[in-house]
């Protein structure tokens, strides 16, 4: 399963903890898949842009359990992921690791991208704009030829394992002067591009993921298009994907479609009234009742 790191809490490294051994579903709307593959196979840093609920977690899910790594003699399927949730008090301490009273004796907790590098891991760093830049810059030695990790703590110097790549992502929507990546960090990552996908395969990721038939998925991946032309009038963000599946799983359990909506999308993306109705209006124009 995908653990969320703290840095506290682990008292020794245990690789399966961090394997997806299902597969999560995830369908493919361009050549991301193959550009990762190749990036995985080459070391390379990728660093994943888009809108919030663009699918470009659930896209590390797959690929984590999709891939395959060479230890010694034996392939394994499978990468581990470990996945931080970047927040602008995220310091070096807590991705690096560090020491603990315990009783009367200190004990050193290795933090996530310690233990990543350790045993081999896809290193997930969400929402990466949001940590503190002082904190980001201790990953570039883990994104270039040398694949180490300082950890200045206790004096080491620590080689990726093979297995290891750094992925980062971020929305491009929420960039400002003052949450932005620096250039120097930038130019050390691939980049791959999501963005909510085109009507018919929104429509399939929602009737997939949300148990609704296919023709109210395609109502919903409607509804998002119309919403989502709503930006130019007062609407901050467009309505994701993962909302309209939310929608989707209301309607499943018998919630009445526009209720559904109102809660799952008009109510969650807004509490402008103005905007708010301007979206039911659309939901009135797709859904009956």
């Amino acid at each position: 399963m995908t653990t969320t790191e703290q840095a506290s809490g682990f008292k020794q490294i245990q690789v399966e903890d961090f394997r997806i051994t299902q597969e999560p579903y995830y369908l493919p709307i361009h050549d991301e898949v193959a550009l990762f593959e190749a990036a995985y196979d080459q070391k390379v840093p990728v660093l994943l842009k888009g809108p919030t609920g663009s699918g470009k977690t659930r896209f590390v899910e797959y690929m984590s359990w999709k891939l395959h790594r060479h230890i010694g003699n034996v392939d394994e399927e499978g990468v581990p992921l470990i996945t931080v949730a970047c927040h602008e008090d995220l310091t070096a301490s807590d991705l690096v690791g560090r020491y603990l009273l315990e009783g009367d004796d200190t004990r050193w907790i290795d933090g996530p991208i310690t233990r990543a590098v350790k045993v081999g891991a896809i290193c997930y760093l969400d929402e990466i704009v949001e940590a503190r830049k002082d904190t980001t810059v201790l990953i570039h030695p883990l994104t270039d030829y040398r694949r180490l990790l300082p950890v200045e703590k206790r004096g080491e110097l620590l080689e990726a394992a093979p297995g290891f790549l750094l992925v980062m992502s971020y929305n491009p929507g929420y960039q400002s002067a003052l949450k932005d990546l620096k250039h120097s960090t930038r130019q050390r990552f691939v980049a791959i591009e999501f963005n909510y996908p085109p009507r018919d395969m929104e429509a399939e990721i929602i009737h997939m993921e949300s148990g609704v038939d296919r023709a109210i998925a395609q109502d919903l991946a409607k509804l998002a298009e119309k919403v989502r032309n709503l930006k130019e009038h007062g609407l901050a963000e467009g309505v994701s994907t993962r909302l309209l599946v939310y929608a989707g799983k209301l309607m499943a359990k018998g919630i009445s479609p526009r209720r559904a909506c109102q809660t799952g999308v008009v109510w969650a993306l807004t509490d402008d009234i103005e905007v708010q109705r301007s979206i039911e209006e659309v939901v009135t124009s797709i859904f009956d009742e």
